[in-house]
């Protein structure tokens, strides 16, 4: 059974991912969890520190992956197994990309972080020399924006899916559509990496 304090991360997170930082009252929270207001202060002592909690919980399940792919050498085994790793985590918690989703369009306390952690390994000069090597992109300053469209379209698949279900005529969390979303972001990012089209693959 869990603890108060995990019902509450957990209602938090739900709510922090709907409605955003700003429209989510420590009330809401409560009413969630069905506690009084007053009892979330035995727990965490302010919103801004329970949504920290629950940014870090998140971010925990996120930076693991991320940074043994980053440990030299960086392989083409390594690189793809992350992203199908980061693919399936944002299919067990889709709260992490509509969270993130908030923070981009109205900020919150953990924005910075948010970035630095999920994003600056990935474009800073002190990455292994060998993630800039495996990005074959012709031109070394369309790295960041290959980066960036491939965690885009990873992500907005889990913010937008709900709206497609009824085109998808499916569930687009299943273990099917899962599988067939992987073919893709894995042919595109083959794309590139390799700067060869999708008949070469």
């Amino acid at each position: 059974m869990k603890s108060t304090a995990q019902r509450v991360l957990d209602a938090a997170e739900d709510l922090f991912a709907e409605k955003g930082y700003d429209a989510t009252s420590l009330g809401d929270v409560a009413d969630e969890v069905g506690i009084r207001s007053p009892s979330l202060y035995n727990h965490f002592k302010n919103k801004q520190a329970l949504y920290s909690a629950v940014v870090e919980r998140l971010l925990v399940k996120f930076d693991g992956p991320l940074m043994n792919m980053l440990k030299p050498p960086v392989t083409t085994e390594s690189v793809f197994l992350w992203l199908e790793t980061f693919v399936t985590l944002h299919h067990e918690n889709p709260n992490f990309a509509r969270l993130l989703q908030h923070a981009a369009l109205s900020g919150g306390p953990q924005t910075k972080e948010l970035i630095e952690r999920m994003f600056m390994p990935l474009f800073a000069p002190s990455e292994p020399q060998e993630v800039n090597e495996f990005l074959h992109l012709g031109n070394p300053d369309l790295k960041p924006y290959a980066i960036m469209a491939l965690n885009n379209i990873v992500m907005s698949y889990i913010t937008m899916a709900p709206m497609y279900r009824d085109m998808l005529k499916d569930d687009p969390f299943s273990e099917e559509a899962k599988a067939l979303q992987m073919e893709f972001v894995t042919k595109l990012a083959k794309i590139v990496v390799t700067g060869k089209g999708i008949e070469a693959q």
